[in-house]
């Protein structure tokens, strides 16, 4: 079996009059993310690192922004979607490790909420989950709390591939 890492990004600006979903949580907040589907960056960054894994195109280009059954449409459904991908690849998932840039709202309260969401349908245990939240001490949009960002690493083995 081979062993494969994959990077994924994702930021968003937020919005007023939008919910605000991290890890498929929702998430109280009077602003939410901006994007054609739920807007979920933590998710996004996830789907994006597991398609680098295994050599597929971005999140954009799976999910495009362009087709309207994905308006509005939960990343948890995108996630799901992305898994089954993974499977018929024989893609097994080893750990991702992540970290959500926000200067507000204070997140550490919500990430075993995020663990219980994510874990089941990445088939990970929550040791094997990492979530951190990180502020950005102010700087750019993002430090304006204007947007979140996030990060993600993943760690998978292949079925059939040399590492």
């Amino acid at each position: 079996m081979g062993y494969k890492t994959g990077l994924g990004f994702d930021v968003h600006r937020l919005q007023q009059g939008r919910k605000l979903f991290l890890g498929g949580v929702d998430i109280p907040f009077p602003q939410g993310l901006a994007g054609h589907s739920d807007g979920d960056c933590l998710i996004h960054a996830i789907i994006d690192s597991l398609l680098g894994t295994c050599g597929e195109e971005d999140i954009g280009r799976l999910f495009p922004d362009s087709d309207p059954q994905y308006k509005d449409r939960s990343s948890l459904d995108l996630l799901k979607e992305t898994m089954v991908k993974l499977e018929t690849k024989k893609v097994t998932i080893m750990n991702i490790d992540t970290v959500i840039i926000a200067e507000k709202p204070k997140l550490a309260p919500f990430i075993p909420k995020m663990k219980e969401s994510l874990c089941p349908i990445l088939k990970l245990t929550e040791e094997n989950l990492s979530i951190k939240a990180k502020t950005y001490e102010g700087l750019g949009e993002i430090g304006r709390g204007k947007a979140i960002a996030c990060w993600a690493l993943a760690l998978v083995k292949i079925e059939g591939e040399n590492s």
